[in-house]
């Protein structure tokens, strides 16, 4: 199983990327999300992998983080979410976009990726809305970007500002997610259902009151006494 590739940009397409690593290129299908994010042609990158095999067919699928793979793993399980259903919904809502979607049975919102119909959309909602929670309490290290490396060429060209610049919008995502999980984690171990507790931090999350872990864990416990 190949479950990293890391290496030099050969071309870019509309939804997938070439990489060479080792002297092999791979054609590794990604949302358009991440399509966006990765350096031009020449660039060096780095993506998770998953697999995909039949009988007349093998594609590589790639992502930014290990979250997000685990998160695609979750939708193609669902009956009718292909591979390329999965990278549409990944790449309209995002990790965050999705998770909260779906805790709060948000149909309309996952319906909103291209390939999605209502009857699916609110397919996903109803399976996956007891184990999004588990994934959401992922965070830390999952959440982390693949760093990317060559052999060959260790001073190869990029493009210092953009790269400046996704370090830090990775670092941002890489502590909201960490400060998310930190929240359900306590509201868990306070006594509250791991689903509630899940709902109630993706509502406040998407109201944007909170910044931290604390400031996220007292709005959700507002939320959770409303709701009482």
């Amino acid at each position: 199983m190949i479950g990293k590739i890391s290496g030099r940009i050969d071309y870019l397409a509309e939804d997938h990327v070439l990489i060479e690593a080792m002297g092999v290129g791979y054609e590794i299908y990604c949302s358009a999300r991440t399509l966006a994010r990765l350096p031009g042609a020449g660039g060096v990158a780095a993506l998770y992998t998953q697999m995909l095999v039949r009988e007349d067919l093998m594609q590589l699928f790639g992502f930014p983080t290990r979250e997000e793979r685990e998160w695609h793993r979750l939708l193609t399980s669902v009956q009718g979410v292909g591979a390329k259903v999965g990278l549409a919904i990944l790449g309209t809502l995002g990790v965050e976009g999705a998770a909260r979607a779906i805790t709060l049975g948000d149909a309309a919102a996952v319906k909103a990726a291209p390939g999605v119909g209502p009857k699916l959309a609110q397919r996903i909602v109803l399976e996956l809305k007891g184990k999004a929670p588990a994934l959401m309490a992922l965070g830390g290290a999952a959440s982390e970007p693949a760093e990317a490396s060559v052999v060959d060429d260790a001073d190869i060209a990029t493009k210092p500002k953009a790269k400046a610049k996704s370090k830090t919008d990775d670092g941002a995502a890489a502590a909201a997610a960490n400060a998310r999980a930190d929240a359900l984690s306590a509201l868990v171990n306070l006594g509250y259902h791991e689903g509630e507790a899940a709902t109630a931090v993706a509502m406040v999350d998407a109201e944007g009151v909170a910044s931290d872990a604390n400031a996220l864990i007292k709005a959700a416990l507002k939320a959770l006494a409303r709701n009482i």
